[in-house]
């Protein structure tokens, strides 16, 4: 009876990633009992999906922080703007500006304004 002696052209055939994964890491024995090759692809999917929740979970608290932070300096402004507001308006009543200019010799007169009527 004769040998078979066909040859396989392809040397990487029936390889896979985790055939080199194991090749690479060296899984003995006892490892491949506790995690099977098989399932490989599913832990490492799994594993992927939680780095990508807990990425989102930071850049979410990130957010939230931010957002407390600008929330503060709205409030802050806000109030800047309401002390400002009532310093014009108190600065811009007619007796304030009469104080204000007293210093360059304008003064009000006491004496109140004429109608002028004209005849046709």
């Amino acid at each position: 009876m004769a040998t078979n002696t066909y040859k396989s052209k392809d040397k990487h055939r029936g390889r896979t990633i985790f055939s080199f994964v194991e090749q690479f890491f060296k899984i003995d024995e006892n490892i491949k009992e506790v995690i099977h090759v098989r399932y490989l692809s599913q832990i490492i999917f799994i594993s992927l999906i939680c780095l990508i929740y807990i990425g989102n979970r930071h850049y979410a608290e990130k957010t939230v922080r931010n957002i407390g932070l600008l929330e503060q300096q709205v409030e802050d402004l806000r109030a800047d703007y309401t002390t400002l507001k009532s310093d014009y308006m108190f600065a811009s009543k007619q007796s304030e500006i009469a104080k204000k200019v007293a210093k360059f010799g304008l003064f009000e007169s006491r004496v109140p304004p004429q109608k002028i009527l004209m005849t046709k």
